[in-house]
């Protein structure tokens, strides 16, 4: 049987988001035909997560020509916070057992191939918050463009009791 994060020998992500300065954010409105996440049996599956900070993307453009890559780094930490943020909604941090996989998506200009530097943002976040339930499997994907211009956006996978 799997355990969730918050439960015997596992983290307190809300008491770690709490040590490491961090709230979780309202979740933001579908932009479109979708809701932010949904459960089927014991996993969430986290709608791609932009970098809302207030209802408001921070930065757009591409990375490697308007942003830079340490830039979008920290946006994809952000879209990290949304993605906890929406399981959080959905069945509580308390119920989280593990992340199991990030895809993360870069906003590419042409030549620019640092696109597992820029997804660290987010893996990194959740190691973080998470510990070992916090590592996962990855994709880091560039493309040509992102929806709203963003430079990053983040969907996730996670295990729940």
């Amino acid at each position: 049987m799997t355990t969730p994060i918050s439960g015997e020998g596992g983290v307190d992500a809300y008491a770690k988001l709490a040590e490491l300065g961090l709230t979780l954010p309202t979740v933001v409105p579908p932009l479109a035909s979708y809701v932010p996440a949904v459960q089927s049996g014991n996993y969430v599956y986290v709608s791609g997560q932009l970098p809302f900070v207030d209802g408001k993307l921070p930065q757009t453009g591409k990375v490697g020509a308007e942003v830079t890559a340490e830039q979008a780094a920290d946006l994809a930490r952000i879209c990290a916070i949304n993605a906890l943020a929406a399981i959080d909604s959905l069945v509580g941090l308390g119920r989280l057992v593990k992340i199991v996989k990030v895809t993360g998506f870069v906003a590419s200009a042409p030549g620019f191939t640092g696109q597992p530097a820029v997804v660290n943002g987010a893996s990194n976040l959740f190691g973080d918050v998470l510990g070992e339930q916090g590592r996962h499997a990855r994709s880091a994907v560039g493309v040509s463009e992102l929806p709203l211009g963003t430079p990053v956006e983040v969907e996730v996978i996670a295990e729940v009791a």
